[in-house]
């Protein structure tokens, strides 16, 4: 594939809810430009960017694949991204490195709440945006009901460039508003005519006001305009592709991506009005000197940055990159100023799905993929040595559930954790911890079906089948009253013995206070110098875990009297001592659990307020406060037991349709009611 100069480069991605068809869509521009000689289908997992077994049994996209193809004098490199809220992470690295974004609705089910979300993020980088409303051929499909809701959600910026021609299974071409005329399909073989009789009306009107439209934001042009100076097609379209590039036109195209109906329009749509990376405001990266400005310039100094890498257990890392400034060309040496390393860039190519094509030189503006960068890992950029910069990679979403994951096979640890940290290279949204406490390996991620596809992955590429559990609850004990005990640790062994004694007094200490301990020792009855021993006993007494089997915090321990032996007495016995006291005086000062209560800030639409306020209520939750947010939404804050929440990224999105997301964090510790002791005795013996 030749290189393309930045100005005849688009960078798009493919982008709406799960089911709109943007795989579909994908498969149809190929096909339309030549790139592939078959159309696949998402059904039968043929289709080029949905090549991983995953999704190919599941017939959906799970992660983001990059396809380019030529198209009139112009390369363009197509994004397609998962729609489902699992993988908004890829949504995220697609947006960041697209010059246009092109938003993928179904006329059938209408704007749905990926597209939505994806749109916030579109607009909070200023995205142009592009609209393809699909499946106009299907039963029940709207153009008037989409456009509709398009309009409402997004705003007066949305703007009809076509319309449909027929309805349902009888559509069969689209209205060119700008022209005037009407383009038919047989066989995905485009004729061009006029207007039909019963459009001509409503088309006109359409026409008129899309006109108005277009020239308000051109001085020049609206003076024209007002003077009955109609403007051309192409001075039209060059005005409509400054207000896409500036984010304020949204056009609206139609078509059926399954039926070959108007692609090739939204191929030239994508070139003749899509932003281009020159058309992009400038860049600002991170240098040595402070902030310096990066422009698309094939001549300048190379800055790569690395938006994807994909662990393939046969190649390695494969890592797909988009050239910000200057050339890339194969065996170039380039720095990683975050690691500092060095890293060579070998073979280049393109991505056609799972296809590579070689390339001998990546311009500025364009994407590209190598393999084997060692050093180098999603979000990463590679710049000169002489000139170091780093481009600031996207916020990582926060996960919002996790699993316990322990290997089938004896020994696979180490294999585990080396194949863990992979598929982070992969997908930075996975998050792995060791939760010693609890003896787990913890692992999270952005939903439970972007945790059954790890696991999937885990067993796939790396060989690794692993158990899955619950995370366990790091619970903790404490005490409500005060109690005595005499610790006493005697043990004779024939020379030298063990002897110790310590009389200790546990009371309850204020909520968050810890550990405290006290040396009332008085009269040499325990030595000096044994005084540490016994604290030390206390205190790995209580990380042992107490009366439920948990670490126990929040109480005072007070040494107030001993015995020890001239001769047999040393810092062990004393140690020892010191642990059996404490254990014997917990038994008798009325022991209670305390859990983990995690602060928890949901952000919902209104019309789904109530409903979460009352299952808040309904895991034991205390609502702090409700604060009201812009587009109709408000932000509710509680207080939570971490135990009620495990499963809560599932639940809100039962709850909402979707709509919800929330963020969590620890907050403090509370006393557990008594009623719900029972089951955690019961867990924690594993019964």
């Amino acid at each position: 594939m030749q290189s393309f100069p930045p100005e005849r480069i688009r960078n798009v991605a493919l982008v709406g809810h799960g089911g709109a068809g943007k795989t579909t869509l994908a498969e149809a521009l190929l096909f339309c430009a030549g790139a592939i000689t078959r159309q696949g289908r998402v059904e039968d997992g043929t289709t080029t960017t949905d090549f991983e077994p995953e999704e190919t049994e599941r017939g959906i996209s799970l992660s983001l694949a990059l396809a380019s193809f030529e198209w009139h004098d112009h390369k363009i490199n197509l994004i397609d991204c998962p729609g489902y809220a699992d993988f908004a992470g890829d949504v995220a690295a697609a947006l960041t490195v697209a010059d246009l974004a092109i938003f993928v609705v179904s006329a059938v089910e209408g704007v749905e709440v990926q597209t939505q979300m994806a749109w916030r993020m579109a607009a909070e980088r200023g995205l142009p945006r592009m609209i393809f409303v699909n499946k106009l051929d299907r039963e029940r499909a709207s153009f008037d009901r989409t456009l509709d809701d398009l309009q409402t959600t997004f705003g007066a910026g949305v703007a009809p460039l076509e319309l449909p021609v027929g309805e349902e299974h009888g559509f069969r071409g689209v209205a060119d508003l700008l022209t005037d005329t009407a383009i038919t399909y047989v066989d995905g073989t485009p004729t061009t005519g006029p207007i039909p009789e019963e459009m001509e009306i409503a088309e006109h009107e359409i026409h008129d006001a899309l006109i108005e439209g277009i020239v308000v934001a051109d001085d020049a042009l609206m003076e024209r305009y007002l003077e009955g100076d109609i403007p051309c097609f192409e001075e039209l379209e060059g005005a409509l592709a400054h207000g896409v590039a500036d984010a304020i036109v949204f056009p609206v195209l139609c078509g059926s991506a399954s039926g070959n109906v108007a692609i090739d329009r939204l191929a030239n749509f994508i070139c003749e009005i899509g932003s281009s990376p020159v058309d992009r405001p400038p860049l600002y990266v991170d240098g040595d000197d402070g902030p310096r400005e990066l422009t698309v310039d094939p001549g300048g100094d190379p800055v790569v940055y690395v938006f994807k890498t994909v662990a393939d257990p046969y190649v390695g890392k494969l890592s797909l990159f988009k050239v910000y400034s200057g050339t890339v060309r194969p065996d170039l040496v380039l720095t990683n100023p975050r690691t500092h390393a060095d890293e060579r860039l070998h073979a280049l190519f393109t991505l056609r799905g799972k296809e590579h094509i070689d390339i001998s030189e990546v311009l500025a503006g364009d994407i590209a993929a190598v393999a084997k960068l060692t050093e180098t890992s999603t979000g990463d950029t590679l710049a000169p040595k002489s000139a170091p910069v780093r481009i600031t990679a996207p916020a990582i979403p926060d996960p919002v559930l996790s699993i316990a994951i322990s290997p089938k096979s004896k020994g696979d640890d180490d294999k585990l954790m080396t194949a863990l940290r992979r598929l982070q290279d992969e997908d930075p949204t996975i998050g792995v911890r060791r939760d010693d406490e609890g003896r787990q390996t913890v692992l999270s991620g952005m939903g439970e079906t972007h945790l059954f596809i790890v696991v999937e992955r885990l067993q796939r590429k790396f060989g690794v089948a692993v158990d899955t559990a619950s995370v366990r609850v790091p619970y903790r004990e404490t005490v409500t009253t005060g109690a005595d005990a005499v610790g006493r640790y005697k043990k004779q062994t024939g020379g030298h013995g063990q002897f110790g004694v310590a009389e200790l007094r546990v009371a309850p200490a204020e909520r968050g206070a810890g550990f405290t301990f006290v040396d009332k020792i008085v009269g040499g009855a325990i030595p000096r110098q044994f005084i540490p021993a016994v604290e030390k006993g206390v205190a790995e007494a209580m990380e042992q875990g107490g009366y439920f089997g948990f670490p126990v915090v929040d109480v005072t321990v007070t040494c107030v009297d001993g015995k020890y032996h001239a001769v047999d007495s040393s810092e062990m016995s004393f140690k020892m001592a010191g642990s059996l006291g404490f254990r014997e005086a917990l038994a008798k000062a009325q022991p209670v659990l305390l859990e983990p209560i995690s602060w928890v800030e949901v952000t919902v639409p209104t019309a789904y307020q109530g409903d979460v306020m009352g299952d808040l209520n309904a895991r034991r939750g205390r609502v702090q406060g409700t604060e009201p947010l812009e587009g109709g939404e408000h932000v509710i804050r509680a207080l939570v037991p971490t135990s009620e929440i495990l499963r809560y990224a599932i639940d809100l999105r039962s709850i909402t349709g979707g709509w919800g997301r929330f963020r969590t964090g620890h907050d403090h510790y509370d006393l557990m009611p008594s009623h719900l002791h029972d089951n955690i005795a019961k867990d924690s013996d594993g019964t």
